[in-house]
Parts: structure tokens; C-alpha cells; sequence
């Protein structure tokens, strides 16, 4: 488990070494006992061996006795689906 905020990653690697979920990248948006951060990822497709198109997940962790655990996500399963999100959030904004 991580132990600050920075080690966080949702990557993971199977035990025989095959990286099935590639992190590109990560922002934080909240620190502290609850931290919020974003992710944008891509899942292995096995049959393929070809990583799948661009996602993106939003996970809140919860700090406990040092170490932080994950608590919830939400997937944004495409472009398409995050850039709806986008525009809700933004015509909200300016209301």
C-alpha cells in the first residue's frame, strides 16, 4: 500500500510480469486523510497484445494506520464519454 500520496498508481502487473493496466498519467487533486486523484489509463487487450484505447478514472483513497486505501472509483470508459462530462460540468459552471 502507499504510504503518501505520490505512490498512489493504479498500474498493475500480473505475476508473470505482463503490465495489463498502463497508467499514463495521474493528477491529485486532493490531499490529506481523503485524497482524490484522477487517472488517464489503458487496459491490455490479451488477445491482441495491443493496449485499448485511452480511459480515464477518478479514485477517492482514504489514509489509515500509514497507509492509503482505496475507497471508490468512477471509469470513464472513452473520450467520447469524458468529453460529455466536460461540456455537463461546464454549462453547469457558467449557469
Amino acid at each position: 500500500m502507499a504510504e503518501t500520496v505520490d505512490e498512489i498508481t493504479i498500474a498493475w502487473t500480473d505475476d508473470d510480469g505482463t503490465e495489463t493496466l498502463k497508467e499514463l498519467d495521474k493528477v491529485v487533486l486532493t490531499k490529506g486523510a481523503w485524497s482524490t486523484l484522477v487517472f488517464k489509463y489503458q487496459d491490455l487487450n490479451r488477445s491482441t497484445g495491443e493496449y485499448g484505447p485511452v480511459k480515464f478514472r477518478i479514485g477517492r483513497y482514504q489514509k489509515r494506520n500509514g497507509s492509503y486505501y482505496p475507497h471508490s472509483k468512477f471509469n470513464i470508459s472513452s473520450e467520447a464519454q469524458a468529453r460529455k462530462i466536460i461540456e455537463i460540468l461546464q454549462n453547469w459552471i457558467e449557469e
